[in-house]
């Protein structure tokens, strides 16, 4: 058994061979999170310890990934900023919003970096659907977004679309950490203060926005459907 990051940290229930699955209630400050996950992947790579899927949420902040723009931080005494060497720009984190951070080996998973970022969209989405919502991905937009014919087009007449989560990895020796966040019922407003992923025009949106009333527990139990679903079990020697 590996150190949890916080005594109250439950692992919760998970079928063998798959990834320990790590609970952490309430807001888990983001320094710790990622000092936690740092050791963490470290203890993977040397064979000390399971692949983890860790279940947090944070207090509000903005994060910054390496593509980040200071031009899209554009009110940055609103919350802490917090550089993270994460792929991606700015993004958001909060009460409300689910992020699934996944230290996963891609030594025994396979050495490829965009197939891996696909799983990860594909898992969100697969997520998504247990809930009746088509969540899509674009080209050139990162994360995964929901249509919504019933907002009024952007001004040159493409459908509104709004962003319900974001994704961004790091790598270390070819274990991966940070992960994905999905939108349950954050404050929306808190959006504001950056141009999130960098992309104007269309919006955020969260579960509970879309008239589903989804609570924390709904999706975590979702995503552990899906992950075996989309993941699976690593296969060794890859």
């Amino acid at each position: 058994m590996t150190e949890l990051p916080t005594s109250d940290t439950q692992r919760l229930p998970s079928a063998p061979p798959g990834p320990e699955w790590l609970l952490t209630p309430g807001l888990f400050p983001h320094p710790e999170a990622v000092a936690w996950m740092e050791a963490r992947v470290a203890a993977i790579h040397a064979g000390e310890a399971p692949e983890a899927i860790w279940l947090v949420e944070h207090p509000p902040l903005y994060t910054a990934g390496t593509s980040a723009r200071p031009e899209d931080l554009t009110d940055p005494g609103r919350f802490p900023v917090f550089p993270t060497g994460r792929g991606g720009q700015y993004t958001y984190h909060g009460p409300g919003q689910r992020v699934a951070y996944v230290m996963l080996d891609l030594n025994r998973r396979g050495r490829d970096i965009r197939a891996f970022v696909q799983s990860l969209e594909a898992w969100v989405i697969a997520a998504l659907a247990e809930f009746g919502l088509r969540g899509e991905i674009r080209e050139g937009r990162v994360g995964v977004w929901i249509a919504r014919p019933d907002k009024a087009p952007l001004a040159d007449g493409i459908m509104r679309e709004d962003k319900i989560a974001a994704i961004g990895i790091k790598l270390r020796r070819w274990v991966s950490f940070h992960g994905i966040s999905i939108n349950v019922e954050p404050d929306l407003s808190h959006y504001g203060g950056i141009v999130p992923c960098g992309i104007s025009g269309h919006g955020v949106t969260s579960l509970v926005d879309l008239g589903l009333p989804v609570t924390m527990a709904d999706l975590d139990h979702a995503l552990m459907t899906s992950f075996c679903k989309v993941l699976g079990e690593p296969n060794a020697g890859l």
